[in-house]
């Protein structure tokens, strides 16, 4: 927070700071050279960094294209926190895939889900790949992605099913799916490569934060509750650890190795932060495969878990200031 008074104090904005909101307009306005000096953020990521679900806030893209982005989703959280600071393009989109932040256009869902959701706006046209927003220019590009390349979502859908089967015993997912899962894990890490390598060879100059994925399952997963739809419904206490210890913290360890092979990228860690805010804790930050009283989420972060991705992203850019 000490970068982040000092960035806002250099734009003159110190009574915007103590007040939680932004910088007036007609403040800003006065600043010509301030304005100038923005920084061009691009946002690329799937449905962890668009928002999608209710709990997020309001889709705020008109007319809507299908990726579901929200208003309380990080990048616009940051956009209004450093607005002053960075000018946010963000391109993220409800289940994108690696290659669609890559090289490949991605045919939006929006929140067609069936049979539990129809959306009336369905199909929706194709949309860029992502990385098409990235150019010379930029100077911080932040992505969160791997987790639909994975298959986690698949797994989700899978996963409650067998368990059900099995009327909660064992780890019938992790005996049906286990197998597969090095590839999977081995598909995520030669993707994330090629992604970096194609973002840097557009934006040469720019600074590329990668997001992980916080924490989903707590570590002692008979807090879940089988047959819980808040929660995780009824894929067993053993396949919830199976997808904690061998699923979720192995993707967030690929992307941060891939970090570890591009000089211009860094890793931001959301998984330790949220140690304690799981789908199945009191103060959850992700919402399990239902928000009451009638909202499907499919395991998501909600408002609060954006919140903190912002402030560990934020801190993240507001390093690439000083090292400006």
């Amino acid at each position: 927070m000490a970068r982040f008074r000092t960035r806002l104090a250099l734009l003159g904005s110190a009574a915007a700071l103590a007040a939680g909101a932004l910088v007036p307009a007609q403040f800003a306005g006065a600043q010509p050279a301030a304005a100038a000096a923005e920084k061009q953020w691009v946002a690329l990521g799937d449905s962890y960094t668009a928002g999608v679900i209710r709990a997020a806030g309001n889709i705020f893209e008109v007319p809507r294209d299908g990726c579901e982005r929200t208003d309380r989703s990080y990048p616009q959280v940051i956009d209004r926190d450093l607005g002053g600071l960075f000018e946010l393009t963000n391109v993220s989109c409800g289940a994108a895939i690696i290659d669609n932040v890559t090289d490949t256009p991605q045919q939006p869902i929006g929140r067609h889900l069936p049979p539990f959701t129809e959306d009336p706006d369905y199909p929706f046209p194709a949309v860029p790949p992502q990385s098409e927003a990235v150019g010379p220019g930029t100077d911080v590009i932040t992505v969160g992605a791997g987790g639909n390349t994975l298959g986690f979502a698949d797994l989700l859908a899978k996963c409650p099913q067998l368990g059900g089967e099995s009327e909660g015993k064992g780890t019938p997912c992790k005996d049906a799916e286990g197998a597969g899962l090095p590839a999977r894990l081995e598909k995520v890490r030669q993707d994330y490569d090629r992604m970096l390598t194609v973002l840097h060879e557009r934006a040469p100059h720019a600074k590329i934060l990668a997001v992980g994925y916080p924490t989903v399952i707590p570590a002692d997963a008979s807090k879940c509750g089988f047959g819980d739809l808040t929660k995780f419904g009824t894929i067993t206490q053993g396949d919830l650890d199976w997808l904690r210890e061998d699923v979720l913290e192995p993707l967030n360890r690929a992307i941060a190795n891939s970090t570890g092979t591009q000089e211009a990228a860094e890793f931001v860690d959301l998984y330790t932060p949220s140690r304690n805010h799981s789908v199945c804790d009191d103060s959850k930050w992700v919402e399990g495969f239902v928000t009451l009283p009638d909202q499907m989420s499919f395991v998501h972060p909600n408002a609060l878990g954006h919140r903190n991705a912002a402030d560990h992203v934020e801190a993240a850019m507001l390093n690439t200031l000083d090292a400006s």
